[in-house]
């Protein structure tokens, strides 16, 4: 891996981490195209999504203070039921993740007709949120199952995790604002497991990232961060505002172009 392969997969996973395009597939796509090996990338993986951990951290860092500080109180107040829908969004993509891991790593690997595939369904799901126009509700236990079954299926290259969680909220009737908070902040555990799933799979095998030299991981890292902190501040006023459906459009149109390109070579 180059200096600026680590550069172009660093901004692609902060940039897509948080918009509504598939961090995942476009990753699949960028290591296809650039031509670097996916089985020399384990610790590159996990360098680019503590950097995007860290992006939510900083633009949520007061609701993560308050929620913690809620918790802390040890009585039911609205942190501790927050916390509580958070836990419960979790259990679908844990029993996936948990049971279905080999299946699932056999998703990835290059296979850009299946991203094509998956990211025509994302463009989909952001396409039916454009009819959706009561969203005045808050997230309820219930309504945090669902949003997690949506995650879970996240879990396939292509389908966009922050559109389909957003999405999935606002056909729901969720309220815009309070729908994007809760999908950004409940992908940190998650995120934080797979961490250290792929961590304890890089210290049994360290000699996969032999050809990776810390200058391109710090290279990847800081540009993951910091193109995931103005994604995430983006994403949150594109909700805001209901445009949602020009990502829908942009989904279609790499979705066509990586079918196409699936079927072609």
């Amino acid at each position: 891996m180059t200096f600026i392969e680590a550069l172009i997969l660093g901004i692609i996973q902060g940039l897509t981490e948080f918009l509504p395009v598939s961090s995942s597939g476009h990753l699949e796509l960028g290591t296809y195209f650039l031509g670097v090996q996916s089985e020399d990338n384990l610790l590159f993986s996990i360098i680019l999504h503590g950097a995007t951990a860290c992006s939510t951290v900083v633009i949520f860092r007061k609701d993560i203070f308050e929620i913690f500080k809620g918790i802390f109180k040890f009585e039911w107040n609205e942190s501790t039921k927050f916390a509580t829908m958070i836990v419960l969004s979790m259990i679908p993509v844990g029993i996936v993740g948990v049971f279905f891991e080999d299946q699932i790593e056999s998703l990835f690997g290059g296979n850009i007709l299946l991203v094509g595939m998956m990211l025509l369904i994302t463009a989909a799901l952001l396409a039916f949120t454009y009819f959706s126009k009561k969203n005045e509700g808050s997230i309820t236990f219930k309504n945090s199952i669902i949003i997690g079954l949506a995650q879970a299926i996240a879990i396939m290259p292509g389908i966009s995790r922050s559109g389909s969680t957003i999405s999935t909220a606002l056909l729901l009737g969720v309220n815009k604002e309070k729908a994007a908070r809760f999908s950004f902040l409940m992908v940190l555990p998650p995120i934080l497991g797979a961490m250290l799933l792929k961590t304890k799979d890089f210290l049994e095998n360290p000699e996969i990232a032999s050809n990776i030299s810390g200058m391109n991981l710090s290279v990847g890292f800081l540009a993951a961060f910091l193109s995931g902190l103005l994604a995430c501040q983006w994403m949150i006023t594109i909700v805001k505002k209901g445009k949602l459906i020009y990502f829908s459009i942009y989904c279609g149109i790499v979705g066509l172009l990586a079918v196409a390109g699936g079927l072609l070579w």
